[in-house]
């Protein structure tokens, strides 16, 4: 039996405003998100297909939605934290890595992001605070 499995979002690119520019700044014109989560490898090595054996992201990810659109966030480390709060919020995420990217950087160029890694023992006390 497998001993890990993950669900992998790459390159989402959500609605949301960033930051503060001045007139000659770089604006970025997208910002994308990379998530993985660690689930248990039962709910994806499942003996019949049937959504009731796997971990439902969609609600995950209208929620990131929604966290996104919801207000203007001056960094994006504001915004990775509301995302890692609400995936505690899920009993079957068990760890996650995340990733904002936003581009271009410089010249129409590159992206530059956060990134994050909560382990299982970290969102344990992360669901310990929250709760």
């Amino acid at each position: 039996m497998p001993s890990q499995s993950y669900v992998e979002l790459k390159d989402l690119q959500i609605a949301v405003r960033i930051g503060t520019y001045g007139p000659d700044d770089v604006v970025p014109d997208a910002h994308l998100l990379d998530l993985t989560l660690t689930i248990a490898p039962h709910l994806v090595m499942v003996p019949r297909d049937e959504m009731a054996l796997v971990f439902d992201y969609d609600p995950l990810i209208r929620h990131i939605d929604t966290l996104a659109r919801a207000h203007h966030y001056e960094t994006q480390e504001r915004l990775v934290t509301c995302i890692v709060e609400a995936c505690a919020g899920y009993p079957l995420i068990e760890a996650l890595d995340i990733c904002l990217r936003k581009r271009p950087v410089l010249s129409g160029t590159g992206t530059l992001g956060v990134r994050l890694i909560v382990d299982g023992e970290a969102m344990a006390a992360l669901r310990n605070a929250i709760a």
